[in-house]
C-alpha cells in the first residue's frame, strides 16, 4: 500500500507501484485536470509539482511519488486564484485548452523560483511544454503578467 500526499490530502493506493503517477491521479483519485499528452514526458500536458518542482506525471512511477508533496492543477489554488491562473484568464490564453493545465503548472513552478523573469528565462522554462494551438505569445504575456502579481 502506497501513501501519497496530493493537494494537501493523504491518499492510499494499492495497485501496481510501477504505473505512471498520471494514471493514479486521473483514474484512482479522480484528478482529471492533469492530462495525457505524449506519454514520454515530452509535451508537458501532464505537468504536476513534486515538492515544488515541475515534473512530468506520465514518466514518474507512482512508487517514486511516495513521501513527496504532489500538487496538481486542482490543488494549485482551490479557487483558481493563483497569479498564473488569474493572468491566464485575464489574457484569454487558451484556445483549445488541452495543454493549459500543464502550461500553468510549469509556469507556476518557474515563477516560484524566478519571480522577475526575462523573455529568455520564460522561453527556456517553457520550452518543454507544447501548445498544439500555438498560443505561445499569450502564454509568455501571461507569465509576464503573473510575475507582477496580477
Amino acid at each position: 500500500m502506497l501513501k501519497l500526499h496530493v493537494n494537501g490530502r493523504d491518499w492510499s493506493y494499492d495497485g501496481d507501484p510501477e504505473i505512471p503517477l498520471l494514471w493514479v491521479l486521473r483514474d484512482e483519485f479522480g484528478l482529471t485536470g492533469t492530462k495525457f499528452g505524449c506519454g514520454a514526458g515530452l509535451c508537458g500536458a501532464c505537468t504536476v509539482h513534486v515538492d515544488g518542482e515541475a515534473q512530468r506525471a506520465c514518466t514518474m512511477q507512482v512508487s517514486d511519488a511516495e513521501g513527496h508533496a504532489i500538487v496538481t492543477i486542482e490543488g494549485l489554488d482551490s479557487k483558481g486564484e493563483h497569479p498564473v491562473q488569474k493572468a491566464w484568464r485575464q489574457l484569454n490564453v487558451p484556445q483549445c485548452g488541452y495543454c493549459q493545465a500543464g502550461q500553468i503548472m510549469q509556469a507556476a513552478a518557474f515563477l516560484a523560483k524566478t519571480p522577475n523573469p526575462t523573455r529568455d528565462d520564460i522561453h527556456g522554462a517553457m520550452s518543454g511544454n507544447i501548445c498544439r494551438c500555438g498560443c505561445y505569445e499569450r502564454i509568455e504575456a501571461a507569465i509576464h503578467l503573473a510575475s507582477t502579481g496580477v
